[in-house]
């Protein structure tokens, strides 16, 4: 039997995160069954890199960047256990997709920036823009040039994390989409997500200061405009990549 896809999330409200899973199940093409899935707010397990792979990260309302004393109390339990877990994918260059937080997570294992001084960016819809790396990257090589992504992050990479190739950026944010050796992606757009999806965290996250509370149903309804197809693309090549 083949190995499985591990799925570490970090969302604690039961409803955001069962739809991140069944959003990743249903925009990478897996079935249930090809993926252990790990809410680290509750645990974090004992994990054994050699039985899984490949390794998703998703988002969730936790910062990389937040002062010790303002993390929450799962995330301090669960996140210096997650550092060496991916410093030990680094080391193996294991296949690993991580999505915001799974991007802020490696870049900080690499010794990267990553803050809040600039480029946050509201939840919607933004403007990928791939780089001539990208155009030689298995993942992405003949992909739109451009494309449109939903987005939602207080904290962001303030540069390129080091020993990472750029594959994409936005206007307000740079570092949008990295690689690193072979096999080691992460976005600070959500690769899983549609208009369905923004709208309940929109719903899920409207006091959690990502945007003025008076401003969700405008931008549920933005949402619902857009026509979100190539990031799902990229996780569905993901997938069949590593775990096809």
């Amino acid at each position: 039997m083949a190995k499985p896809c591990l799925l570490l999330q970090l969302r604690p409200e039961h409803a955001a995160a069962d739809d991140e899973f069944r959003a990743i199940l249903r925009a990478g093409a897996l079935a249930p069954e090809q993926v252990v899935r790990v809410r680290m707010d509750q645990e974090f397990p004992e994990l054994d890199l050699d039985d899984y792979a490949a390794v998703i990260v998703g988002g969730g309302p936790s910062n990389v960047s937040s002062a010790e004393t303002e993390k929450y109390d799962y995330q301090r339990i669960f996140e210096p256990k997650l550092r060496e877990l991916v410093a030990e994918i680094v080391r193996r260059d294991l296949p690993y997709l991580g999505a915001c937080y799974g991007l802020g997570l490696l870049a900080d294992v690499l010794g990267g920036k990553v803050g809040t001084e600039r480029y946050s960016e509201g939840p919607g819809a933004q403007t990928i823009e791939l780089t001539d790396a990208a155009t030689r990257d298995p993942l992405l090589h003949d992909l739109p040039r451009a494309f449109r992504a939903f987005v939602g992050h207080k904290e962001a990479c303030q540069e390129v994390p080091p020993d990472a190739v750029l594959l994409g950026g936005s206007a307000g944010c740079p570092v949008q989409m990295v690689r690193v050796r072979e096999h080691i992606y992460a976005t600070q757009f959500h690769p899983e997500l549609d208009g369905d999806g923004l709208a309940l965290r929109i719903e899920i996250y409207r006091h959690a200061g990502y945007f003025d509370p008076a401003e969700a149903d405008s931008l549920t309804e933005l949402g619902h405009r857009e026509t979100i197809t190539v990031p799902m693309e990229i996780l569905r090549r993901f997938s069949a990549r590593y775990l096809g």
